[in-house]
């Protein structure tokens, strides 16, 4: 058992308020709770959660880094997957080269 004299009282029944409104009932260690944001009201939640993406994460790549020239690949409906170059597998290609066996 808990000893007696020391822990605060619990308010099983304790009322959770949200812009003056009651929204549930916990259990807390105080009996009214002021709360700003609760599940019932958070975009997260409730669905209405906009994520904002106005621009496309290589777009703002090849912007930052001055590629705006650069055309990037695009795939049709009969070509299959996008391949990309890869410079280093290039690199790799032309330094086995320069290093044949005798």
């Amino acid at each position: 058992m808990a000893k007696a004299g020391i822990h605060p009282e619990w308010y099983p029944e304790a009322q959770v308020f949200c812009n003056g409104e009651h929204v549930m009932t916990v259990g807390s260690t105080r009996a009214k709770l002021q709360v700003d944001v609760w599940s019932g009201n958070h975009p997260f939640y409730t669905g209405t959660q906009k994520i904002i993406d106005t621009e496309g994460r290589v777009e703002r790549f090849m912007r930052k880094y001055g590629m705006t020239d650069v055309e990037m690949p695009t795939a049709d409906a009969n070509s299959g997957p996008i391949k990309m170059e890869d410079p280093k597998a290039d690199a790799a290609k032309a330094a086995a080269k320069g290093k044949k066996k005798k």
